[in-house]
C-alpha cells in the first residue's frame, strides 16, 4: 500500500509562499492565508503543496479513515485553490455572490482574490470551518 502524499510536514508556509513564481498568485495566497487564519484562529500548516488549517477525519469509499485539514488553500499555476469550502454542492447562495470562480467536488478555484466579494469568502471559510474542523 502506498503512503498518502497529502499529510502535514515541517515545512515553512512562509518559505513555500516565497517560492511561488507568479507574483499575483503569491500575493493572493498570502492574503488568503491571512484571511483564513483570521477567520479560523488556526495556524497554517504545510501539507505538501497545500496550506492547511485545523483537523478533520474523513472516510473514503473503501471505509478507511484519513486525517486531513479542515480548510486549505494552494497557489496553483492556473488558480488559487481553496479546499473544503464547497462539499456536496453546499453554499450555492454564497457562491452566487462570490464573484468569478469555478468549483470541484470540495474545491473553489479563483483567478484573482481581488475579484471576489471578501465577505462572501469569509462566510464560506467560517461555514467550512464550523462544518469540518474537529478539535483534537
Amino acid at each position: 500500500m502506498s503512503e498518502r502524499k497529502t499529510r502535514p510536514t515541517s515545512g515553512s508556509v512562509e518559505d513555500f509562499l516565497a517560492g511561488v513564481d507568479h507574483e499575483q498568485r503569491r500575493r493572493d495566497a498570502e492574503a488568503a492565508v491571512a484571511l483564513v487564519e483570521e477567520v479560523t484562529g488556526a495556524e497554517p500548516v504545510l501539507w505538501g503543496s497545500i496550506i492547511g488549517f485545523g483537523d478533520m477525519t474523513y472516510r473514503t469509499a473503501d471505509g478507511k479513515e484519513h486525517d486531513y485539514f479542515a480548510v486549505g488553500l494552494s497557489p496553483r499555476k492556473a488558480n488559487l485553490t481553496f479546499y473544503g469550502l464547497t462539499y456536496y454542492g453546499s453554499n450555492e447562495e454564497l457562491l452566487a455572490e462570490l464573484g468569478p470562480h469555478t468549483t470541484g467536488k470540495g474545491c473553489l478555484y479563483v483567478k484573482r482574490l481581488d475579484d471576489l466579494d471578501h465577505e462572501a469568502l469569509r462566510t464560506l471559510v467560517a461555514r467550512a470551518w464550523e462544518t469540518n474542523h474537529q478539535s483534537t
